[in-house]
Formats: structure tokens, sequence, C-alpha cells
């Protein structure tokens, strides 16, 4: 369509064919891939059935068909966040079931079958023994008073459990030697959490199968090893941070060797169990990914030349590979295309789609492509962002006018942006809105140092970070430096409301399940996460005037701009009396302010019809502040003190 076709009309007002109903209609997540002989499995999360996983399988046949039947939520909430909720072998899956915690079995054709009993108890990062009739992976015990008791444990196919390692107050990622008489493991204590330290171990498995001779590898407090893996031929692989970035490494005959040394993370932050970002294909043909600058990239790499080789692919965002025989499966996305399970032939070059997040086939000429961009901020640092600029092949801006700006800032804070297509983004930009995604300092995928610049500095680093990178666009001449806002969720619903109270940079803001009172989170949140603050704010209670200083409910009277604010009602991690709190204080303050929760939502939102009401929600929210009309009928927010 040539300019000359194009209508004029106000950044905010333009009409975009991704609409939230498109979003949440088509759209599934997809993660947790295992194979199993001439069959691959994976996890389907479908907002469209209340946000239930689905366990599916793809047959040798190409044919795909569900597993689990419905009243089955292949999740668990070990350490709160989950992951690897099942595995596979020999046909039989096993995985924990959401809503009593329990470990179930199922056969192909079959139903599914407890395998243990009902209790506070969570199972999670499992592996078949099968010398041994036995399951080995990490148990979450809630039965006791004060904090849940984690270990990693034997659950035989008879329903008998036993206890294998327990001390540590974390444990991860055990994995059996391909031969069944090793076992390695990943372990940590508080304060850290698993990017600032852990500690990999093995030892040797009797004929009983218990554990006897463990050994330290390598890690401590300041090195975070992540992913341990066995190669076919029984030698041990994990990714470091020893030297600064996540590398490859192993344990040769004569300790640690460094595998390819590079300036780029092959990790992730481990949030979730059963991440994965290398697998081997054969004893001699690792396949790996790894970033730099935000961007993803896929390799081979011949463990004994030690030499690494790119393959061409159109993924900018690469995760969760999987050997399947002598092709890979992983999960790939890119500025233009969904995130995928894929199967790839690394010697022809050829990629099959087993599975899309979305079928959706959106025109080109609405997709705004991210521009990856540095920008100096406090301190003498840089900044890292993608921004993306308005784009809609119908639509030409008013004459002179340049568009609001939604800085998103990310959760975590240990996590990153990412450059993968995602339609909740491309519904703002297709707007008419421009749109940053920050990797303020302490964003993984920079180093370890870029990592740990946040540390003692949380509500500070990022929320000058997220500022100046709205400040530097407004500078280029790129966005409308009067209409900037800013949104996050959890700790980036943090950075969000610290940002509108402690600077005067943006004229309105979204909370998702934000944090207003660090005292509160320092004081009631979960295990996991209990000691996270000790490194990003300081210990409590000595630093407790620093927790004060910087927590946005007690500086309300500094807030001078329009906030809304979303919250699941059970909500374990940030509970809903921190929303509740803000909220109250807003609108005594006489600020518009508008409070949207959700019942039988947590951490995050999984229901179709709450992801929808939501995004239109903070849509309409900006429109009433920024002066724009929306060019479709979105059910109205009730927006307390708005004239």
């Amino acid at each position: 369509m040539t300019s000359s076709l194009k209508q004029k009309a106000a950044y905010g007002a333009w009409k975009s064919p991704i609409t939230a109903d498109l979003i949440v209609s088509e759209s599934i997540g997809l993660g947790g891939i295992a194979s199993d002989g001439d069959r691959l499995y994976w996890l389907e999360r479908r907002p469209s059935e209340g946000g239930r996983n689905v366990l599916v399988r793809r047959r040798s046949d190409g044919g795909v068909e569900d597993v689990t039947p419905g009243g089955y939520n292949v999740r668990n909430r070990v350490h709160e966040y989950g992951g690897a909720a099942f595995t596979v072998a020999d046909g039989m899956v096993y995985f924990s079931n959401f809503a009593d915690g329990r470990l179930y079995r199922q056969g192909l054709g079959g139903e599914p079958e407890a395998l243990t009993p009902e209790g506070e108890l969570r199972y999670a990062d499992f592996r078949v023994d099968g010398m041994r009739s036995r399951l080995i992976g990490v148990r979450e015990d809630h039965r006791g008073d004060g904090e849940a008791k984690n270990e990693i444990v034997a659950v035989g196919f008879d329903g008998s459990v036993e206890v294998l390692v327990s001390g540590s107050d974390f444990y991860a990622s055990p994995r059996l030697s391909p031969d069944g008489q090793t076992l390695a493991w990943l372990s940590w204590n508080h304060p850290n959490l698993p990017w600032d330290g852990t500690e990999l171990w093995t030892a040797q498995l009797t004929e009983a199968g218990r554990l006897t001779a463990p050994k330290k590898i390598t890690g401590g407090t300041a090195e975070s090893v992540f992913c341990p893996q066995w190669s076919p031929d029984g030698v041990l692989y994990f990714v470091s941070d020893r030297a600064s970035w996540w590398n490859l490494y192993r344990q040769g005959d004569n300790g640690v060797e460094p595998l390819f040394p590079l300036n780029a993370e092959f990790a992730t932050p481990q949030w979730v169990f059963g991440m994965s970002t290398y697998t081997f294909l054969s004893a001699e043909r690792l396949v790996c990914t790894y970033t730099q600058r935000g961007l993803w990239q896929l390799a081979t790499l011949n463990p004994k030349s030690r030499r690494l080789q790119n393959l061409e692919t159109p993924y900018s965002q690469i995760s969760s590979l999987t050997a399947h025989g002598d092709r890979l499966a992983f999960l790939g996305g890119s500025a233009t295309q969904s995130s995928a399970f894929l199967l790839m032939d690394l010697d022809e070059g050829e990629v099959e789609v087993l599975r899309r997040s979305t079928t959706l086939e959106i025109d080109p000429g609405y997709l705004s492509q991210p521009q990856p961009i540095e920008f100096p901020t406090s301190e003498g640092m840089t900044a890292y962002g993608f921004f993306y600029p308005p784009q809609n092949r119908d639509y030409d801006p008013l004459e002179g006018e340049k568009p609001p700006l939604l800085v998103k800032s990310h959760g975590g804070p240990t996590a990153a942006a990412s450059s993968g297509l995602r339609l909740s983004v491309q519904y703002w930009t297709s707007r008419g809105f421009a749109f940053l995604d920050v990797n303020y300092r302490g964003s993984t995928g920079f180093g370890r140092d870029y990592r740990q610049a946040l540390d003692g500095q949380w509500g500070i680093a990022d929320v000058d970070d997220c500022a100046n990178g709205a400040n530097f666009l407004a500078e280029q001449g790129w966005v409308d430096g009067d209409r900037l806002a800013i949104t996050g969720s959890s700790a980036g619903g943090y950075t969000t409301l610290a940002a509108l109270t402690f600077r005067d940079t943006f004229k309105a803001g979204a909370s998702y399940y934000g944090i207003s009172d660090l005292e509160a989170l320092a004081t009631d949140t979960h295990k996991f996460e209990s000691r996270y603050l000790d490194r990003l704010v300081g210990p409590y209670p000595e630093d407790k005037e620093r927790y004060m200083a910087r927590s946005p409910i007690h500086f309300t009277d500094r807030l001078s701009c329009p906030v809304v604010f979303f919250q699941g009602l059970e909500d374990k991690v940030v509970p809903p009396n921190q929303a509740e709190r803000m909220v109250e204080a807003l609108r005594e303050k006489g600020l518009p302010v508008a409070y949207v929760p959700f019942e039988g939502e947590s951490h995050g939102f999984r229901q179709a019809a709450n992801i929808k009401r939501a995004l239109e929600a903070e849509f309409y929210f900006y429109s009433r502040v920024f002066g724009y009309e929306p060019a479709e009928a979105i059910e109205p927010l009730e927006i307390e003190n708005m004239e």
C-alpha cells in the first residue's frame, strides 16, 4: 500500500488487526520438550482452557495428540515457579499434577495413576532410573513449620520414597550418567540464588541405589553453575560463569576444562527447572545456543577439536535444546516469527515446524522490528534495550506529532528482554505507540559484571536505566517526551512504581502484580526468593532504613501521575495487599487510579479472559491520560479521580 492511500490519524488511534481477542484465542504457551524413541513430547499452556498445561505427543507418523486428559494440569510449584513437570521413558509418562502436587504415571493409551500420596509435597525435575525401577528428582516438603525442605529423592514405581541428598537449602538438575552408576546435581544455599552461586556435585550409586563418595566438582558462592549434562560417552559437561561469562566446560582427567571461551552467555537465569541451552547429537557433536547483546545464536561444537561453528537460522530467540535421534528439537522464534517447536536436520539444514505458539499469520506491514540500542546511563555506564517504532501499513501520523512511548521493565529483575515476536508488544506498536524493552543493569546476557551491577542498587540503577532510556529516545526526537509511560510485572512492577514515585520522567504507568513495599516482600515471600533482596538491596533487618527509603508505598506524596494496577488474588509471590495498599494511598491523594483484581489468578495471568481484559484496560487507561480515541470499542475501565 502506497503512502498516498494511507489514512492520517493520531498515534494511539490507529486501527489494528492485532486485537486482544486474537492474541488470547489463538495463542498457546510452549515448553518442556522431551524425546522418547521416535516420539516427541511437549507442554502446551492453553489460555482457552483456563491456562491448563497439557502434555502432547508427536507420534512416529507425524500426528500430534493430547496425552494428559481433561482435569489434569502438568505443572508444579517447586520454588513457586516450577518447571520440568514431566519426564518420559519407554512410552511411560511421569508428571506432576498442579491441583494436588502428586506424581502420576501414564502409559500409552492409559489413564493417569498416582505414584505419590496426597499431602504438602511438590515434585520437579525427575529422570527415570530404569535400572532400579524408580524416578530421581527434586522434592519440596511443606509439611513442617518454617521453611520448606528441599531434597533429592528417589520415588519407586511402587510408590516408595527414599531421600538421597539433603542438607542444602536448594537442589536442581539431578542427572544420571549413561551407565546409571553416577549421579550429578546442583545445590546452593541462602542467601544465593542459582545465578549467584551454586555447587556441582557427583556421587556413585551403590547396588541398592544409595549414594556414596560425594565429590564437589566445581562451584561456590561466587560461581554460578548451570545445566549439568552427561555426554553419550559418560563425560560430565556444564555451564559456568567462573570466568565472568556463562561458558561451556567439562570435567576432564585433570579437572575442569573450558571448551570455547567467549564473551557470550551460554545460559539463562535458572528461574525454573529443566532449562537446556545445549544437547548432544553424539559424543563428538554438541549443539548449543548462546546470546550476545540480547540476540541468540545456534551453533555446533566439537568437544574434541573444541571448534565452534555458527549455524545460519532466522531465529533470534532459541531455547529448550533437545536431541531427537540425529536431529535437533528446540524452541525458536524471531522478530517476525512466533515461537515454535522445531525439528532441525543440521546436515541438510531442513527445519520442520512441530507446533507454533500461534497459527496467526500477521501481515509484516503491521509488525514493528526491534532495534537493539545502547544508551548512556548513571555512573558513566551503558544500558541496553530493544526499541520498537510504531508500525501500521494503513496509517501515517498527523503532521508534526510524535508517538507516545511505553517503556517495559522486565520481571526478575534477574531476567532479560526478548527480541522474539510478541503480539502483546505489537498490539501497542500497531496502534501507534513506540515501545522500549529495557535490559537494565542486572539483566542477564551481558556477563556477570553487568548482572551484578544491580547488587545493592535495586530501585536505583534499574530505575535510572528505564528513565534514561526514555529520555534518550525523546532527545533523539523519536518519541513524545510529554507522553512517556512505563509498565512492568512483578519485579518489573516494582521498577515501574519506583520510577513513577522517585522520578518525574513518566506521565503514567501500569503495575502488574508489582512490589510497592520492599520490607513486606522481605518478610512475606516464599523460600526461593526469601534472601534475594540481601544482594539486591541489603540484609534485612540490618538495612531496614534502606528498604523503607526505596519502597514507593512510603512516598506516595511524590506521585503526581495516574497509575493502573492489575493483581491476581491468589498470588503468593507478591500478595494482593502490596497493590491494595498502593491503590488506597493514591485514592486518598486524589490521583487518577484504577485497580483490576482477578479471582483465580496467581503470579502471572493464565486465563484468556483475564489476559484480554488486562491488555485492553491498560490501553484504555492511557487513552484517557494521553487523550487519544481508540479505534475499536473497548470495555471502559473505572478510573477513580479522573475528571
